[in-house]
């Protein structure tokens, strides 16, 4: 079956939409990776978006016009995949939507909320879209977060020793073989934040960590930092840009003596980034980290993790096979393909359902709704072709 998988994350950039060829043969799912295309959000939009997000006040009618033009986007984005990457022969839209509330409460989450009307991927496409996965895992219970937890189980399962998958969006996870799964903190979210600030808003992040790479570590904002409560929370847990936003990083670094440059805060923001990763990773008594997603392409950040971790050695997926900037996307191509299968998409030990659920709503193609026949044996391992 070849599904396109459309994921936009916590940095709200755009939207990436990976196209894979996936068959199920006995407890083995293969997938074919078949390549990726990005689609910026147009200024216009990225604007309103990042105008709308907490702790930003929002009215429903800007809620309506982001559902609407965030899933127009997310159709043009899933139509240039079809065309390029499959050849007009996609059976399936796998669209996680723009997360833009993960509403949490002590340690439990009582809700999230992912938009972009899916009815426009399927009215543009012709074809089905499973959509707004997070959902169901909540209401059983879980996090709603990592949902890449199970693909990555899968992906990693019979790997020596203790392999951890590690994903540096906006925000970071990790999973680990033993199911253990949950967000450390800030991935790019804080470092993002500080540079469009220092910048005036004209850069979006901090390029190649080239600010950062200029700046020295502030010890004592680092310090500071570090004493959020979130650290020291039992997995699992989530976070999202509901904490760690720009209004935090001003307060944290509200009383800093003038003779601190913007550099030092980039480099101080990024340590925090590598440190909070790092004590998660020992968490774990990993023995090998494989890193994907925007933050691997940041070299300050990588030589930075990589010497908070000796010892350790850090990967990045690609090393694997999976490209780490589509991996996001492929796994969310892998959890609409489960769910149309009526197969669980999730891991109680890592997101700390009460059960497996199958996840998401199907919006019908043009064709109708048909579905497959449910496999008798759910997949137990993941293999790349």
């Amino acid at each position: 079956m070849l599904v396109i998988g459309l994921m936009s994350g916590t940095s709200y950039d755009g939207i990436d939409a990976a196209a894979a060829e996936l068959r199920l043969a006995g407890d083995t799912l293969h997938l074919k990776p078949l390549g990726m295309v990005s689609e910026p959000y147009d200024p216009g939009l990225r604007e309103l978006l990042a105008g709308a997000l907490p702790p930003a006040a929002v009215s429903l009618a800007d809620v309506c016009r982001l559902d609407t033009r965030i899933g127009q986007a997310f159709a043009v984005a899933a139509a240039r995949a079809d065309s390029e990457l499959c050849g007009g022969a996609a059976e399936l839209i796998a669209s996680h939507g723009q997360t833009v509330y993960h509403w949490v409460a002590g340690d439990r989450v009582r809700g999230t909320l992912q938009i972009g009307q899916p009815a426009w991927i399927a009215e543009v496409t012709g074809l089905p879209v499973v959509a707004d996965f997070r959902p169901r895992d909540v209401a059983a219970g879980g996090q709603g977060a990592p949902l890449v937890s199970l693909v990555d189980l899968l992906w990693l399962r019979g790997r020596p020793g203790t392999p951890v998958a590690l994903n540096i969006g906006g925000i970071a996870n990790l999973t680990a073989p033993d199911g253990t799964a949950f967000d450390t903190g800030p991935g790019c979210a804080l470092v993002d934040a500080a540079a469009r600030e220092v910048s005036g808003g004209r850069l979006a992040y901090d390029a190649d960590g080239a600010l950062a790479a200029r700046g020295r570590v502030h010890g004592p904002l680092l310090e500071k930092l570090l004493a959020d409560a979130y650290y020291a929370r039992p997995a699992p847990k989530t976070t999202g840009k509901e904490l760690f936003h720009l209004g935090y990083l001003r307060a944290g670094a509200s009383e800093l003596p003038p003779d601190v440059s913007a550099e030092d805060i980039l480099a101080t923001l990024t340590e925090l980034t590598a440190r909070t990763i790092a004590d998660a990773v020992r968490s774990v008594s990993a023995t090998e980290v494989i890193a994907s997603g925007g933050g691997t392409r940041n070299p300050a950040l990588m030589r930075a993790l990589g010497a908070a971790l000796p010892g350790i050695p850090v990967r990045v997926s690609d090393e694997l096979g999976l490209p780490s900037a589509a991996k996001e996307a492929y796994a969310f191509a892998v959890l609409g393909f489960l769910t149309l299968h009526g197969l669980a998409g999730t891991a109680p030990a890592s997101t700390g359902a009460r059960h497996p659920s199958i996840l998401g709503s199907l919006t019908p193609g043009r064709e109708g709704l048909r579905l497959p026949a449910r496999p008798e044996q759910a997949p137990v391992r993941l293999e790349l072709e």
